[in-house]
């Protein structure tokens, strides 16, 4: 879905010639692609309990604030109108940050999954989990921390600083 909302950015704001808008596109429509295949290939179990409507709706609410950053990149609604243009070193910060933000996140997913299976309820203190518990999130962070650059704009890390305070944190 976020991929299609970024293309129905792309096409209101007629951003078709954007750099940032593209790289922002492969970058976050990617990650939605494969964030569903990590959810049906090795899933993570907290994800899936089950919940109220209610809290349902609040992470939908809370996930979709990711998307400002799409929006603020097309609209240049905090640029005067014009699309952001980040520039090119930041673009290769940002791409960089998010593949290795997608190995970390992916393969302590991998890894707590795969052990898991296999000796369930030990804790997990080997592997890419040895000297950092919470790796999969430091991956996460860099992925959405490359997301929230591109924009040049403050916003996006706000969304960021509360999603880790408020979700990211009480669940490490």
């Amino acid at each position: 879905v976020t991929g299609l909302f970024i293309l129905l950015l792309m096409q209101v704001y007629g951003t078709w010639e954007n750099t940032t808008s593209w790289t922002y596109l492969a970058l976050h429509g990617t990650y939605g692609i494969l964030w569903v295949l990590k959810s049906r290939i090795f899933p993570d179990k907290t994800w899936e309990q089950q919940t109220s409507v209610w809290y349902g709706l609040y992470m939908w609410f809370g996930l979709t604030l990711y998307w400002a950053s799409a929006w603020i990149i097309n609209s240049g609604f905090f640029n005067g109108g014009l699309p952001v243009a980040a520039p090119p070193w930041l673009t290769g910060l940002c791409t960089a940050m998010f593949g290795f933000g997608v190995f970390f996140h992916f393969s302590a997913d991998m890894y707590k999954h795969t052990l898991l299976e296999v000796k369930p309820g030990e804790l997990i203190a080997g592997g890419i989990m040895s000297s950092c518990r919470n790796i999969n999130y430091f991956g996460e962070l860099l992925i959405y921390l490359s997301f929230a650059l591109l924009t040049l704009h403050w916003l996006p890390l706000v969304f960021l600083a509360m999603m880790m305070i408020i979700v990211w944190f009480p669940n490490m």
